[in-house]
């Protein structure tokens, strides 16, 4: 058996596998998010050990003879997170989380500095985790020089299952410290934020061994003999390994509450200029890229609040057959937009309205505007030398056919469908502790899954789409314009 952990935001997911990776449970743990200030996010690590033994748990008591198997537990978790530890391990802060802008000034500083894109091949975003070190030296300064470590989320989970201070690559390109072509930590970049590597957890590759469980937690969940933690992923990576995107033109598009064009590479391909993410993949020697939209099905459910009517209800009031564009544009940058604009401060826009415009004619709009937000960030992918010829889709959004329909269509690419199961971040963490702990081969292990059915790009309407997306791509200057 073997069990991955997957902390993320609002939880941490445990899923059990079997060597045939079958499913066999799962359990779940709650997490709550403090808000101090506006524009603050953050979490006490305490509350993560806490909702890890919650999840394990609810295993133990569902499950209690298979986690007795357990022989390999893999890790993954929310990105960028800054935890912050004294010599004695002790944690210093509740932990600065990957949605917290208050560190927007300082990434900017960073991002001045052309050393940050030229090594890490990304631009310094304020939710990654330098920015927020230096916002720490720069307003509390006393704890600031009692860091011994600095270590991610899902790393600190580690450091309770092991004693081990490691991370691995995927997790630790989205720092703005790892040289992401060298696959190392940069000492330069560290020293820039006045750090050094002894401050950094030593690295290792997602399907490597990581340590050991210690006996203590090991006797508490009715294991026996040596289990293996793995090196593990960031979240993202390690949904790509449960969905077997692993491989050069592999690719998935994730259709949730933010949006994210996920690409393998075998090489190392920057764009920083769109916006691209270009971080290790969990796998050694691969690479892979990220276009991130930022309101994804979180535009259909702003409409969905406005009209007062269910979001299932204005996608399903579309039918399954996709349109030729309407004549309104959408422009979904509720909460500004990552790929291709890096712009915090663009906010969203309808444009062509007219006394006939009702919930329909808008719900269209916003499902062709997110469609053409994922073709912006193909064109990025593009641009950096990444071609994809197929995705597969996941996500909450991915039940809409219609939108199935249209992205296909923007994007000019068929769109597959996977079979019923569990492919997400726990899952490709359980196949991360499967590999290292049976020195498994990484790419037959993290296999695609199977597909349940494939939406084609409606040929008729690539011209009408294309001329769609020339207009929505002509908007956002116009609109940032009235906002100087």
């Amino acid at each position: 058996m073997y069990l991955g952990l997957d902390l993320g935001t609002s939880g941490v997911k445990a899923l059990l596998i079997d060597a045939d990776q079958n499913v066999v449970g799962a359990g779940h743990g709650e997490l709550d998010v403090s808000r101090p200030h506006s524009g603050w996010s953050e979490q006490s690590p305490a509350d993560w050990l806490k909702a890890t033994e919650d999840a394990v748990a609810a295993l133990k008591v569902s499950h209690p003879k298979e986690l007795a198997a357990v022989r390999g537990i893999g890790l993954s978790g929310q990105m960028h997170g800054a935890t912050l530890l004294d010599k004695s391990d002790q944690v210093l802060r509740p932990c600065i989380l990957w949605n917290d802008v208050r560190s927007h000034a300082e990434a900017a500083q960073l991002d001045a500095d052309p050393r940050f894109r030229a090594i890490t091949g990304n631009i310094v975003f304020p939710g990654f985790t330098a920015p927020k070190i230096v916002w720490v030296q720069n307003n509390e300064p006393e704890l600031f020089a009692r860091i011994a470590k600095v270590l991610l989320p899902k790393d600190y989970l580690r450091l309770w299952l092991t004693g081990e201070h490691i991370s691995e690559m995927s997790d630790a390109a989205g720092t703005s410290w790892l040289d992401v072509a060298q696959r190392r930590w940069s000492p330069e970049l560290l020293e820039a934020t006045n750090l050094s590597e002894s401050q950094m957890p030593a690295l290792v590759e997602g399907t490597d061994k990581a340590g050991l469980l210690r006996s203590e937690l090991a006797s508490r969940w009715g294991m026996t003999g040596s289990v293996v933690v793995a090196g593990g992923a960031g979240d993202n990576a390690a949904s790509a390994c449960g969905m077997g995107t692993v491989a050069p033109g592999q690719a998935f598009v994730s259709l949730g509450t933010s949006g994210v064009l996920f690409a393998a590479n075998a090489s190392y391909l920057p764009n920083p200029e769109s916006a691209v993410h270009t971080f290790c993949h969990a796998l050694p020697d691969t690479w892979h890229q990220m276009g991130v939209i930022l309101s994804a099905t979180d535009s259909i459910n702003w409409l969905a609040g406005v009209t007062g009517k269910s979001a299932g209800d204005l996608t399903g009031a579309l039918g399954t057959t996709v349109k030729a564009p309407g004549g309104v544009t959408f422009l979904p940058y509720l909460s500004g937009e990552r790929t291709p604009h890096n712009d915090a401060s663009i906010r969203g826009a309808f444009v062509g309205l007219e006394h006939a415009s009702g919930s329909e004619a808008l719900t269209q709009a916003v499902v062709e505007g997110v469609a053409f937000a994922f073709r912006d960030c193909l064109e990025a992918l593009r641009d950096a030398g990444t071609e994809i010829e197929r995705v597969t889709a996941i996500g909450g959004g991915s039940r809409s056919k219609y939108w199935l329909g249209a992205i296909a269509t923007a994007l000019g690419m068929p769109v597959d469908i996977p079979a019923d199961g569990d492919f997400g971040a726990a899952f490709g963490a359980a196949r991360l502790g499967l590999i290292a702990a049976e020195d498994a081969d990484p790419f037959a292990i993290c296999s695609t899954p199977g597909t349940s059915a494939t939406i084609e790009p409606d040929d008729a309407l690539l011209a009408a789409y294309a001329e769609a997306y020339s207009r929505y791509r002509s908007l956002y200057p116009a609109i940032r314009a009235t906002m100087s």
